[in-house]
């Protein structure tokens, strides 16, 4: 019996931004679902528009484990994250032991198949690794922006470091979903209907 698929189910489990008052609660499944759906948004926006020839179902697999090993970890806040290069080093370590927890509830001739999407990609794969940091940025930023429109400043500060990070990655794709997509989550229903 292989426990693998079982412990993926428990995303749902793992609540996200855990030190900041939300006012609706986001779990590491829709963040991941949310990441992978923008992920191959911008593959499909880097072919279209920038000539490039991104894999684009790919990027969303990539995104959809991104956070697997939070599973394990759960979601360290990020100021916690990366408060120094020490913490940051020592997070790697608890990461490559979460990952290692989870391939081993596979068995062995799957093992090499998930390794990838669990953080130890293969070269293929290391060109669209910006495209989902920058898509994993973008999830952030638009439950800031959502937060936002409830009424809660308490996302404020998130929201325009998450705006920069993401600005600052100097990625086409990223900078034409900040245009034209993002102000649409400012929105209410009747006005995205339009």
């Amino acid at each position: 019996m292989y426990h693998f698929f079982a412990m993926l189910s428990r995303m749902k489990n793992v609540n996200r931004w855990g030190l900041m008052r939300n006012t609706r609660r986001e779990n590491l499944c829709e963040h991941s679902f949310e990441t992978a759906v923008i992920a191959h948004a911008l593959a499909v926006l880097r072919n279209a528009r920038f000539g490039g020839h991104a894999d684009a179902q790919r990027a969303a697999v990539l995104a959809l484990f991104h956070d697997a090993t939070e599973i394990v970890t759960g979601d360290m806040p990020t100021p916690v994250k990366y408060f120094n290069p020490e913490i940051r080093s020592a997070y790697r370590g608890v990461e490559a032991v979460a990952r290692s927890r989870l391939l081993n509830l596979l068995p062995a001739d799957l093992r090499p198949v998930y390794r990838p999407l669990l953080g130890e990609p293969e070269e293929p794969d290391r060109d669209l690794l910006p495209l989902v940091k920058a898509a994993d940025k973008l999830s952030g930023l638009i439950k800031c922006v959502e937060e936002k429109r409830m009424g809660n400043r308490e996302f404020a500060s998130a929201e325009a470091s998450l705006r920069k990070a993401v600005e600052e990655m100097h990625l086409p794709e990223a900078d034409c979903f900040l245009r034209e997509f993002l102000p649409s989550y400012s929105l209410t229903l009747d006005q995205q209907g339009r």
